[in-house]
């Protein structure tokens, strides 16, 4: 006797439910191996201060909090040739992520490429502009807009008029930069009697000193100076300079800064506010995502990187945008001191 065949209906059901049971099974196995204690994962700081120690704070609740095995280093010189050597050290050990705040974005693609190469995640933070180059780049805002603050800031310090000049950690720092653009964009474009006395921002090297110099040599050359746009984390510098110089109140100053360091010149009528994001988040962010991204997870519009800021990312061309933009007054000051 001939044996009936099973209609074609119910066989694409079958095959339907062994599929769909194929897809539960291969998600289980992905969940059942994330433990985040089988995944080394590295942060590699740009340079050791303040800012970066606030951020291995993050980087330490994160292991507290969910047993990842996360850990954060600091280069031996404060320069990409430094972080190449740390990603090189990383790559022998064989980490499963490698997550890096780049000194210069561009001097870091080809090692990180290798990193790649080898099946090792690469996170970044702040450096949007090689965003195609890595896993994914995680930004506590969108850098336009946070840029544009400072400019607002600025002007309204200011009355709107006036000549005004801008500081940056390294022309080849992407944020800065770009935080420094908008800026003086949103100037241009809303207060016609504002002028920049620059062509190119000036550089402090992610300094104190080199922020302290900088301002000297502003002042001393553009007498008409009466506004300084401070796009790396060293107002403090700034402030010190301008207070030697006895120009605290002509010399309006709008910076990015740890607030520890600039507390006193919130009072004394030079530094008008602070604008700025929580380092520690940023790294327990950072440091989560890659850790996602190792254990087969995804980051996409919506993931929860289970830091302040950063509960709902929207992930655009390689980015995760988060919404952590802080800005520091002498009214709110105490209540963000790191």
């Amino acid at each position: 006797m001939k044996k009936r065949q099973k209609p074609l209906w119910k066989k694409l059901a079958a095959a339907g439910l062994i599929c769909g049971a194929c897809m539960i099974m291969q998600e289980s196995s992905v969940l059942a191996t994330a433990d985040p204690a089988g995944y080394q994962i590295v942060m590699i700081a740009k340079q050791s201060d303040p800012w970066f120690e606030d951020m291995e704070t993050g980087v330490e609740q994160l292991k507290k909090d969910i047993g990842l095995n996360v850990s954060m280093q600091y280069p031996e010189t404060n320069d990409a040739k430094g972080q190449v050597r740390i990603v090189e050290s990383l790559m022998e050990q064989g980490v499963n992520a490698i997550c890096i705040v780049p000194n210069d974005p561009e001097e870091l693609v080809d090692v990180i490429q290798e990193a790649r190469d080898m099946g090792i995640v690469v996170v970044t933070h702040e450096a949007p502009s090689i965003a195609d180059k890595v896993d994914l780049d995680v930004e506590a805002f969108v850098n336009k807009t946070f840029g544009e603050l400072f400019g607002k800031n600025i002007a309204e310090a200011m009355d709107g008029k006036g000549y005004y000049a801008g500081m940056v950690g390294s022309r080849n720092m992407d944020t800065h930069l770009e935080w420094y653009q908008a800026a003086v964009s949103y100037i241009e474009d809303n207060y016609p009697d504002m002028m920049c006395l620059t062509q190119e921002p000036q550089e402090d090297g992610n300094s104190l000193e080199g922020a302290y110099e900088a301002t000297k040599y502003l002042v001393d050359n553009y007498p008409q100076l009466g506004g300084i746009i401070e796009c790396s984390a060293y107002g403090a510098g700034v402030c010190n300079a301008l207070s030697e110089k006895k120009l605290s109140d002509k010399v309006k100053v709008v910076s990015l800064a740890v607030p520890s360091q600039v507390t006193d010149f919130l009072g004394n009528g030079s530094l008008i506010s602070i604008l700025a994001w929580r380092p520690a988040d940023a790294g327990y962010a950072v440091c989560y995502a890659a850790y996602l991204l190792a254990s087969g997870q995804t980051v996409e519009n919506g993931t929860d990187l289970k830091a302040t800021g950063y509960e709902s990312v929207r992930v655009k061309d390689g980015i995760a945008y988060g919404s952590a933009p802080l800005e520091y007054t002498a009214e709110n000051i105490e209540d963000y001191m790191f």
